[in-house]
């Protein structure tokens, strides 16, 4: 019999988990974020397993050293079944996993195109047999992260069948298909859908970009609790809030001095010391694609930020946008409308400035 699941850190409440994202759930991310509240559990990026991998040393490293007294899941991606038991065994025989969790919803070009990820959701066929060879290898946790399926729903009954025949212990469903990628409509009526298809928990993932509206698509949807992915890198109070949301206590605002606090964390857990200048930047600038999103209106902050030049110069535009006057100023808690996270463009039709 598997172990119990994690326990939500706050009685009462629905469990809040931080989504696995490629180059973004390091150590020093998880270290970030739990300062400001931690997820319930943490997921690691996938470890790409194949024919001649090894666990990568960052990965392993999120695993064993992050330092925040929560949970972490070890998630894996791959088609190749000998070599994902071969890595999983190494995984539970060695490190502190809280469990397995296996991907298949990545939808990268460059991932599905090697079947694995979002792209195996074209072959249930060939889930359903990585499911059961995974479950027979698995003594604790086992679960799966699937979007909806490829280019339709086609997948979602015969890879929920499979997550309940097999018995995997739990199923998060981004409620996107692996086509959406991450600017369709995401339908949470189908994530409800699973649910009522599967016997074990499931956690929503999708456009969760408040405490508000994780409570709303919890009680749509009648998931156990919720994923934040890319809205926890604009927000890292977001498992905070929401867990204060549940309880009915008052609900943590972060000011945008708090938000350029985070920003000093950020650059200093999350951006090499030793790398040259403008790629210390660079990497930063990806954090602040996304925390731009609630800084201002019209997306000048977003504009200015993506021109500067170095660090210092990137840091200096901050102060100006986050401190000084607007220092006291409510961080808005959800982004604001029409802004997107792409370096190229602030808002949907241009840079709007």
């Amino acid at each position: 019999m598997s172990p119990a699941l994690p326990q939500p850190l706050a009685a009462g409440t629905r469990p809040s988990v931080l989504a696995p994202m490629q180059d973004v759930t390091t150590t020093g991310f998880f270290r970030v974020v739990a300062r400001r509240g931690a997820p319930d559990w943490f997921v690691t990026e996938y470890l790409r397993v194949h024919e001649s991998s090894t666990p990568e040393r960052h990965i392993v490293e999120s695993i064993e050293a992050h330092g925040t007294g929560r949970p972490v899941f070890a998630q894996l991606i791959g088609e190749d079944i000998p070599h994902l038991v071969r890595t999983l065994r190494w995984l539970v025989a060695k490190l502190p996993v809280a469990g397995i969790d296996l991907n298949l919803g990545c939808p990268a070009p460059k991932v599905y195109r090697k079947n694995v990820g979002g792209g195996l959701l074209r072959d249930p066929a060939k889930v359903d047999e990585i499911l059961r060879a995974m479950r027979a290898e698995i003594p604790g946790l086992f679960t799966v992260k699937m979007r909806l399926g490829f280019d339709s729903q086609a997948a979602l009954a015969p890879v929920t069948e499979s997550v309940a025949r097999h018995g995997v212990d739990l199923l998060t469903v981004h409620g996107r298909t692996v086509k959406g990628l991450y600017w369709s409509e995401v339908d949470y009526a189908a994530i409800a859908e699973a649910v009522r298809r599967v016997p074990c928990p499931v956690i929503a993932n999708g456009d969760v970009w408040s405490a508000e509206k994780a409570s709303r698509i919890v009680a749509e949807t009648g998931a156990w609790g919720s994923m934040m992915g890319r809205h926890a890198i604009r927000n890292p109070w977001i498992f905070r809030q929401w867990r204060e949301h549940q309880l009915g206590q008052p609900v943590h605002r972060p000011t945008l001095a708090d938000v350029r606090a985070y920003l000093d964390d950020l650059a200093a857990e999350c951006c090499d010391a030793d790398a040259p200048d403008d790629r210390r930047a660079s990497r930063l600038k990806k954090f602040l694609n996304f925390v731009g999103l609630g800084v201002d209106p019209d997306g000048r902050f977003l504009h200015e930020m993506r021109r500067t030049e170095g660090m210092a110069e990137l840091m200096a535009c901050c102060d100006r946008h986050l401190l000084g006057e607007r220092a006291a100023e409510p961080f808005a808690p959800e982004p604001h409308p029409g802004l997107v996270a792409r370096p190229t463009r602030e808002t949907r039709v241009g840079c709007g400035l």
